[in-house]
């Protein structure tokens, strides 16, 4: 077996980031303040990311990510792209604000709205100036031999958060905006796996919009077409890896909302459940799966042989660490609607998806990562 077909198959996962180092946190403070020049900047950076990747290593992960400790938030894997101005404001907003830098409207554990949503236009043609995820795929390339896993924004997240209206005269339909959007991630993944990448995600909590009562509702309002948009997604998710298969691992994470322990959407995976796990090219999903928001396991028959259901069983919104009997005990439940050798345990999200993080601490985190290892080699040996 190559090593990318083990990989392809790996009994655990980790959704991308963990949580910043304090240290981190604050050279990212001083340098928006002024204070800290860039290179100083990216000295912290790549100090924190080689403990995290020996701490991976430490821990068994059979893959290692940079923890995503470059990023403000999750998001900023399409940051490099003249005409999309979305991160403008970004440094401004986590000056004002540097615990809790978001983008999107989320709820908190009352339900209550936390941040407004808001669509950003295009304001000329996309381009693609810089791979910022080949940025962080060389550094964890030239600081370990341990197969590397990079993360990126998946095109309809990206065609979500644009104001398609107020991007006219450069795109004047979602279509077009998004072919550009495929184009230049296609490009991307493309030079990640040129560069050694073993494993690529694309992370799409786009998906759970078409369950979602409220963005069913705004996607009415704009005279959009849900399920229309929803299979134009899957094509698009699809043409980013078109024609890489086998050359590394192509992963594909749906989860619904994750910015400081918060969440963005609800809604069962049930109604979607045949058009995306059934369609959609990638060898492993990575399916958010801690809380009754996610709704139950029988969606999993639609799961298409070969692919891996990640089963993301482990939430990062709180330090409570679930136990070994615990998680075997729902992986039983799984296996009643797919076999348990097409199935793998991880976290339900990253433990960071924006720099201030989750309501956990990293011993808390750390453990979580130990029970996940520990429950996968009494699952499956």
């Amino acid at each position: 077996m190559t090593a990318i077909a083990a990989l392809r198959q790996a009994r655990v996962d980790q959704v991308g980031s963990f949580l910043r180092p304090e240290d981190l946190k604050a050279a990212f403070l001083r340098h928006a303040r002024g204070q800290l020049s860039r290179d100083e900047l990216v000295a912290a950076q790549d100090q924190a990311i080689a403990g995290s990747l020996a701490r991976q290593e430490a821990h068994g992960l059979p893959f290692v990510t940079d923890g995503e400790f470059r990023r403000l938030n999750w998001q900023v894997s399409f940051s490099d792209v003249s005409g999309w101005d979305l991160w403008s404001g970004s440094w401004a907003q986590f000056l004002k604000s540097p615990d809790n830098l978001g983008q999107d409207e989320h709820h908190n554990a009352k339900g209550a709205d936390a941040v407004l949503s808001f669509r950003t236009p295009a304001t000329s043609r996309l381009k693609l100036e810089r791979s910022f995820p080949l940025t962080e795929l060389e550094f964890v390339r030239k600081t370990t031999k341990t197969p590397a896993k990079v993360t990126l924004m998946g095109p309809d997240r990206v065609c979500q958060m644009c104001d398609i209206e107020g991007s006219a005269p450069h795109y004047a339909d979602a279509d077009g905006f998004l072919a550009d959007v495929v184009a230049i991630q296609k490009a991307m993944v493309t030079g990640l796996v040129d560069a050694g990448a073993a494993y690529v995600q694309i992370d799409e909590p786009s998906f759970t919009g078409y369950v979602d009562p409220a963005t069913l509702e705004r996607m009415a309002a704009h005279g959009e077409d849900p399920l229309a948009n929803l299979r134009r997604a899957i094509e698009a998710d699809n043409q980013v890896i078109a024609g890489l298969a086998g050359r590394a691992v192509f992963g594909l994470h749906i989860c619904r909302g994750n910015r400081a322990s918060m969440w963005h959407r609800e809604g069962k995976y049930d109604a979607i459940a045949e058009a995306v796990f059934g369609g959609l090219n990638y060898d492993r999903l990575l399916l958010e799966y801690d809380t009754e928001r996610a709704g139950g396991f029988e969606p999993l028959r639609f799961v298409a042989k070969g692919t891996v259901a990640v089963l993301g069983l482990i939430t990062t919104k709180t330090g409570k660490v679930e136990t070994v009997d615990e998680l075997r005990r729902r992986l039983d439940e799984a296996a009643r609607y797919i076999d348990l050798d097409q199935v793998a345990l991880s976290p339900q999200c990253g433990f960071a998806s924006g720099i201030g993080g989750n309501a956990l601490s990293e011993a808390e985190q750390w453990r979580k990562i130990d029970v996940m290892m520990e429950t996968a080699r009494r699952v499956w040996g």
